[in-house]
């Protein structure tokens, strides 16, 4: 036992963990895609639709970046847990916004959020991945470097059209 009672996990139960991780993060990058999709066709400002669909498709990139990286590690893409990632993706469609038949600005607000904690998600794997590449050949540091850059461009871009809304729904 490791101080504080916590069970030592052995180098043996460690290697397990990379095909587990990657797949949960390919489905949500999946998932992701899915909800950049929706924002870009609903969100009630063009303009920011315009600026979701320009890093959705960035996004979409990405994802096929982890896919050719997971295939280099030899681990598959296809899981369950892509799909309970999708279907859950579509079932936080249903939430209830105090308006059936249109789309609440609270909706809009909650959406870019959720699309910067997707990026903030996808910019933690291009940093575990970084830090695996120390110690394994098959993935390349610059191209990683490239991803985690991305990712810090599409929060801030995010981040933007999150605090350019907010100031237009206040009246600001």
């Amino acid at each position: 036992m490791r101080e504080g009672g916590a069970e030592a996990v052995s180098a043996e139960d460690e290697s397990d963990w990379l095909p587990f991780y990657l797949r949960d993060h390919y489905a949500g990058a999946s998932a992701g895609v899915q909800l950049f999709d929706r924002v870009a066709s609903g969100h009630s400002d063009e303009a920011i639709r315009a600026e979701v669909a320009r890093i959705r498709d960035e996004v979409s990139e990405d994802r096929s970046a982890l896919g050719s990286m997971m295939a280099a590690l030899g681990i598959r893409q296809v899981s369950l847990t892509m799909l309970v990632g999708i279907l859950g993706e579509y079932v936080g469609r249903l939430k209830p916004n105090g308006s059936l038949l249109q789309r609440s600005s609270g909706s809009d607000v909650f959406e870019l959020e959720a699309l910067s904690s997707a990026v903030q998600a996808k910019s933690r794997v291009w940093e575990t991945l970084l830090t695996l590449a120390e110690h394994d050949t098959r993935l390349n540091t610059d191209r990683l470097q490239e991803l985690l850059d991305r990712a810090d461009d599409q929060r801030e871009r995010l981040r933007e059209l999150h605090a350019q809304f907010l100031d237009r729904l206040i009246g600001g």
